[in-house]
C-alpha cells in the first residue's frame, strides 16, 4: 500500500477513543464518553414519533451549541493536554459542552413546564423527581469527568465546556420555551403560534403537548388507550361467550 493511500485514512474523532486497556475504569469511561452521540438519534426518533415541537427545538439547539463550540475552539485555539489523543483544539471541551446544554435544557423543562404524573404517594413522587434530576446531572458530570480522566482535556477545558453548555442551554430554553409560554403575545410567543398553526405544521401534525397538558399528554393518552383497550377486551370476551 502506498504512503499516499495510507495518508488518506484518518480516524473519525466523534467515535474514536483511546484508553488504557489494562484499566476496567478507563474502559467504562471510554464507553461513557461516547454516550452523548446517542442523544441525536433519540431526539430524531422522539420528534418524528411524537411530533412534539419540544424535541425539534431540543435537537436544533444541540446542533447550534455544537456549532458555537466549533467557533470558540477556532477563536481560542488552545491545544489539548495530550496531542497524541487526537487532532483539534481542546478549549472548551465539546463533549462537556454538549452534556451541559442537554442537562440545562432538560432541567429547565422539568422545572418550568413538565409536571410528573402523581402516584398518590408523596414520597414516591418526590423520589422519582429527584431521581430524574439526579440522573441528568450525574450523566453530564460523568461524561465531563471521562474527558479529563482519558486525557483528552484539562480540568479548565472541561469546566468551561460544562459552563458554556449550561448557559447556552438555559438561554436557549428561555427564548424558545419559557418566554413563548409566559408571554404568548410577545414576538417569540407569536412566532411560536405561527410555527404551530401554519398549514405545513398542521399537515405534519406538529404540536405542543405541554400547552394543553401539564405532563405533555402522557396521562391523557394512556387513559384514552386504556378505555379503548378495555372496550376491545370486553368485546372479545362477549364474543367468546
Amino acid at each position: 500500500m502506498s504512503n499516499a493511500t495510507e495518508a488518506a485514512h484518518v480516524a473519525l474523532d466523534l467515535t474514536y477513543v483511546l484508553y488504557d486497556e489494562a484499566s476496567h475504569l478507563a474502559h467504562a469511561l471510554a464507553l461513557l464518553t461516547l454516550s452523548p452521540i446517542l442523544l441525536c438519534p433519540a431526539y430524531l426518533a422522539l420528534a418524528l414519533f411524537t411530533r412534539e415541537v419540544l424535541f425539534f427545538e431540543l435537537g436544533a439547539g444541540q446542533l447550534l451549541c455544537e456549532a458555537f463550540n466549533y467557533v470558540l475552539k477556532h477563536i481560542i485555539k488552545e491545544e489539548r493536554p495530550n496531542l497524541d489523543m487526537g487532532e483539534g483544539y481542546g478549549f472548551p471541551s465539546s463533549h462537556s459542552q454538549w452534556m451541559g446544554y442537554f442537562a440545562a435544557f432538560m432541567t429547565c423543562h422539568f422545572t418550568f413546564r413538565h409536571r410528573f404524573s402523581t402516584t398518590g404517594i408523596r414520597i414516591l413522587d418526590v423520589t422519582w423527581r429527584a431521581f430524574v434530576y439526579l440522573t441528568i446531572v450525574l450523566w453530564a458530570a460523568a461524561v465531563a469527568t471521562s474527558r479529563y480522566y482519558l486525557s483528552y482535556h484539562t480540568i479548565p477545558q472541561v469546566l468551561w465546556g460544562l459552563g458554556v453548555g449550561v448557559v447556552f442551554g438555559a438561554t436557549y430554553y428561555f427564548l424558545v420555551e419559557f418566554v413563548p409560554m409566559r408571554r404568548p403575545r410577545s414576538f417569540l410567543g407569536e412566532a411560536r403560534t405561527l410555527l404551530l398553526s401554519n398549514p405545513i405544521s398542521t399537515w405534519f401534525r406538529l404540536r405542543d403537548g405541554w400547552a394543553v397538558w401539564d405532563d405533555g399528554g402522557t396521562e391523557a393518552q394512556w387513559v384514552r388507550w386504556r378505555k379503548g383497550w378495555d372496550r376491545r377486551r370486553l368485546s372479545r370476551d362477549l364474543k367468546r361467550e
